[in-house]
Parts: C-alpha cells; structure tokens; sequence
C-alpha cells in the first residue's frame, strides 16, 4: 500500500454498492491505496470474483442486487460480519438505458428506479441504522449531473437521479451531526456503461461539447469520493458536487 492521501480515512470500514467495475470498482482501489477496509457489493457474480483478484487487500465481494431490499439486508449482515460495522458507505449502483420518452416501457422505468433510486434508499437506510448506533458515518450517494439539468434520452434515469438528489438533502437534514450525507454528481464518465451506449463517434461527439475536451476518468470521480469520506471535509454534508468538466456551468451561448 502507498502512503495515505486523506486524513482519517486509514482502517475505515468503507462498503462501495456497484463496486466490481467502472467508477464502483475505481473507487474501491482509492480506498485500499488511503488504507481503508473495503467490502464490495454487485449484481454481477462473475465480476465479483474479478474484482477480488484484481484488488486481492479487498475484505470482500458481496453479490446482492441493491433493487431488491430482502437481498440488500442480507449483505449488510454479511458486511457485519467481514467488518463488524460500517464508517462510509458509497452508495454507487446504478444502471441507464437510452431510449424515447414515448418508447419507455412501464417494464424499463420501473427497473431504472428500483435500481437507481430504491437501492441507493435500501442501501442508506441499512447503513444510517448501523452509523447512528455508532455514533458516526459518511454516506455518499451516486447522483448526476442528468439530476440537475435536462438531457433527452434518459427521462427515467434523470428522474431517479433527481429523486437521489432530493433524498440525499433530506437523510442530511435527518441524520445530521452523526452522520454526514451527499451526493456526487458525475457528467460524461469513460466507463464500460458509457461504452456500452455510445460509438466512439458520439463519445467524440460528446468530448466537442465539453470545455476541459474529454471524459472524466472513473479515479477522478474516486478521488472526489475519498475526499468526501475524508476527515478533510467534516462540515461538508447535504449537498451535491459536480464533476464534469465545466459541461453544465454555461447555458446556450457556451454551446
């Protein structure tokens, strides 16, 4: 392990949903380089067992689906007994399809929000529970820019993401001073989800658009999270921080 970049992040008890690839995964390898003890949770079975050999210090991979509350419960009492409590939970799981407005089927909006919105919820509430018991806790929630500014193509995932944002305000209100609670708000992330949706002409298309004339790399968005779960931001809760390159800062001039 490297030196430890953030204060107070070192044996942290840090559990990352969506954590076998893209920004989950990348997020995990932050964590274990600042000396963190990290448990992963993902749908993904096979790539729960990448992702142990790929980070071998990892405490753990769990495979649970965050939109199902039976099997998250089941991987919070897993978690206890790998780490025997939580300080950081990175609420990270979430899933987008591109499609219309009018060709969403009631099948798709209901997948996206069980995933993005109801998961991120199951999710906190088990850690708030366990974080108020002890006295402390950070909980970081996956928004995105999608939450804070009209993008066609993805009204469900806009939706659940707005929905993450309003939630994440409210734990903050809630939970407030044990528990810390906020909100990243990534725009364009090089991830193997955004890979999936877009040909390389629309990525290229995409990096036109943005002022710094590229994608967030999944570490950078890592990077931000560690921060956050850091003992550098103490007064830092119930608020959202983008991180886009400056897509969103200007309105149609900046075009």
């Amino acid at each position: 392990m490297g030196e430890g970049r953030m204060r107070g992040l070192k044996d942290k008890r840090v559990l990352i949903t969506g954590g076998a690839s893209g920004i989950g995964a990348a997020t995990a390898a932050r964590f274990l380089e600042e000396e963190s003890r990290v448990v992963v949770v993902d749908k993904d079975d096979a790539a729960c067992s990448r992702i142990k050999a790929e980070l071998p210090s990892l405490s753990g991979a769990i495979q649970a689906d965050v939109a199902d509350a039976d099997a998250v419960t089941r991987a919070f009492l897993e978690l206890d007994r790998m780490l025997g409590g939580l300080d950081v939970l990175v609420n990270n799981a979430g899933i987008s399809i591109r499609h219309d407005f009018l060709k969403i089927t009631p099948a798709e909006w209901r997948r996206v929000m069980e995933t993005n919105l109801n998961g991120i919820f199951f999710a906190a509430q088990e850690a708030s529970r366990r974080m108020i018991a002890a006295g402390s806790g950070v909980i970081l929630n996956m928004g995105s820019t999608n939450a804070l500014t009209g993008y066609p193509y993805y009204a469900d995932y806009n939706a659940s993401k707005a929905g993450v944002v309003a939630l994440t305000r409210s734990m903050a209100l809630e939970l407030a001073p044990a528990v810390r609670v906020n909100a990243v708000c990534p725009g364009y992330v090089m991830t193997p989800m955004q890979q999936a949706e877009y040909t390389p002409e629309m990525l290229e298309a995409v990096n036109r658009k943005i002022p710094m004339g590229r994608h967030a790399r999944p570490e950078e968005v890592a990077a931000l999270f560690a921060f956050l779960a850091s003992d550098e931001a103490p007064f830092i809760t119930g608020h959202c921080y983008v991180i886009d390159g400056a897509e969103i800062a200007g309105g149609l001039a900046s075009r």
